[in-house]
């Protein structure tokens, strides 16, 4: 089974503390008759952004489908301006489109669009890897399932890089300097905050440098506006959409937008836009705490015999112990690793590794126990491997693509993930300009989760000096959207169970369905109360019922 691509990336330690995949994120044809339950009526022509004659020729593209790369789906892309305040100053993005065709043709419904995650996952590759798989029978037979790439993520044109080719391929001095020192979980002295402030300002630095003219462009509510562009160009008079993790963003951002174009709209994994950027930090890294906490205490019933120690208790100590020597010192690894060019695993590398685990027990648990176990024993290699993926052949793409639309010629899809999670993160969200304000939240952060809190912090420090986009935090602002189907895990680490139920709240007819289990997000993971509830929305749109749980 392919489960939906939510985990965050890794990076080196020195910079960012944990991966902190969603946290911080927040999202034609005029809409066509009333469909869904409680729907209101049809907004006026004068709100229809297709109206607009500057965005004319891009609501009125239609995709040229051909052959991908792999067998049995379909690629295409769409043109989208890249500056929406003014889309006929000839810079665009062309974002990469694929689809999976409905299994029952004849009794097709539409287009199911969905965001796997991130902020920075590609959906085309998504799809392309069988991410279709994760979809219920039922859905798979009504609609087509379609993919795209996000403003700036994947083989987007152009995309978003943080770090040159050379440096990628070489290393650099300061990559030298930085594997020399270990960078602790909650920095305390004023060497220590001055090392992670300056890691912070070289981060943000790099990101300006390589794709300075594109980190105004690549927010949520932007990406939103292209969502609506491939609804047009893809013939839907409505949309129905599915939004893992960070697409539950992407979704709300469509909702406040469009209310009266949505069909159906799952969000699974919710993230909640009224909290501000040190809320979110604090609720996430909970989250994780309490995930790991349950790793503990479940380790034996799911990965048996395999656990690295023979109590919950045991086990806790164990990570603690890992991290506190990796905070001293790097843990060894082989010369193949890749963190042997940082000197080992130092404690943010470990505590990295440890929560992506946290995300899909059933198919995590069991590794990161045998990894736990050989790093104390004094092996970190098989810890550091846990979050590798087979990293995208890189072809740089070109600066600027022009209003006429893309070219025939093949895109290579580029592995910027990384870039894309901190470039959308720290545009969406306004941070603090004042150090001190990052300090001042560490004491709170300890008390309320840990070193996961006080390293989640010391990851946001990124954002410090990042270009401010236009969004505050706000309660969900979407009158007229028919009923928004939201679900939560109650063990999630990630985008813990509250947010869910805050954002269902939010949304006028909002309805929750809670999952109770362990992991990131619910839908697709094999959970055949969970799959059933929400194809019969998706296909029926049928309700779910207040208190619904599987």
């Amino acid at each position: 089974m392919n489960h939906p691509v939510r985990r965050p990336v890794r990076r080196p330690a020195l910079v960012t503390a944990l991966a902190l995949a969603c946290s911080v994120a927040l999202t034609s044809c005029t809409a066509g008759p009333a469909t869904g339950p409680g729907r209101a009526g049809t907004a006026p022509a004068s709100a229809d952004p297709a109206s607009r004659p500057d965005l004319e020729p891009f609501y009125g593209q239609r995709l040229r489908w051909t052959d991908c790369e792999t067998e049995g789906y379909v690629c295409a892309r769409l043109t989208v301006p890249r500056d929406y305040t003014d889309p006929g100053n000839g810079k665009t993005f062309v974002l990469p489109v694929a689809r999976a065709a409905a299994g029952k043709p004849e009794r097709r419904i539409g287009s199911l669009v969905y965001n796997p995650g991130g902020p920075g996952a590609a959906g085309v590759q998504s799809l392309e890897e069988g991410m279709d798989e994760a979809f219920g029978r039922a859905a798979r037979d009504r609609f087509d399932i379609v993919a795209f790439d996000p403003r700036g993520v994947g083989a987007s044109v152009p995309a978003l890089t943080c770090t040159a080719a050379e440096e990628e391929e070489e290393g650099t001095d300061e990559d030298d300097a930085a594997a020399e020192d270990v960078a602790p979980l909650h920095p305390r002295t004023d060497k220590e905050r001055t090392a992670a402030d300056e890691g912070a300002r070289a981060a943000a630095e790099d990101c300006e440098q390589h794709s300075g003219d594109l980190l105004r462009h690549v927010g949520t509510e932007d990406a939103a506006r292209d969502l609506d562009v491939l609804r047009a160009a893809l013939g839907e008079r409505e949309l129905t959409y599915l939004g893992w993790s960070y697409g539950t963003s992407l979704g709300t951002a469509y909702a406040e937008l469009f209310p009266r174009r949505v069909r159906a709209m799952v969000l699974d994994g919710a993230i909640d836009p009224s909290l501000d950027w040190s809320q979110r930090v604090l609720s996430q890294s909970a989250g994780f705490r309490r995930s790991v906490d349950d790793y503990a205490d479940h380790c034996a019933e799911i990965a048996g015999d395999s656990c690295p120690a023979d109590s919950p208790d045991a086990i806790r100590a164990l990570i603690e112990r890992l991290y506190a020597r990796a905070g001293r010192e790097p843990l060894p690894v082989s010369e193949d690793s890749s963190y042997a060019e940082y000197g080992g695993m130092d404690a943010t590398a470990v505590l990295d590794a440890v929560s992506m685990a946290m995300y899909t027990p059933e198919d995590q648990w069991e590794p990161l126990s045998r990894a736990l176990a050989a790093a104390d024993a004094g092996d970190a290699t098989e810890l550091g491997a846990l979050d590798e993926e087979e990293p995208a052949e890189e072809e740089p793409a070109p600066e600027d693509s022009g209003e006429d639309g893309p070219g025939d010629e093949e895109v290579t899809p580029v592995d910027n993930e990384g870039a894309a999670l901190t470039a959308v993160n720290c545009l969406d969200v306004p941070h603090p300009r004042d150090l001190d304000a990052y300090w001042d939240v560490l004491p709170r952060a300890e008390k309320t989760a840990g070193v996961y809190g006080t390293a989640g912090v010391t990851a946001e420090l990124t954002c410090r000096g990042w270009p401010s986009g236009g969004r505050t935090p706000h309660r969900v602002d979407a009158d007229g959207v028919p009923p928004v189907l939201v679900v939560g895990t109650t063990g999630d680490p990630s985008t813990p169970y509250a947010e869910a139920v805050s954002l269902a709240d939010q949304f006028p007819g909002g309805m929750l369905l809670t999952y109770e289990g362990m992991g990131h997000t619910a839908y697709g993971r094999g959970d055949a109360c969970v799959t059933e509830k929400v194809d019969s929305y998706l296909v029926g749109l049928k309700p779910v019922r207040p208190g619904a749980t599987c």
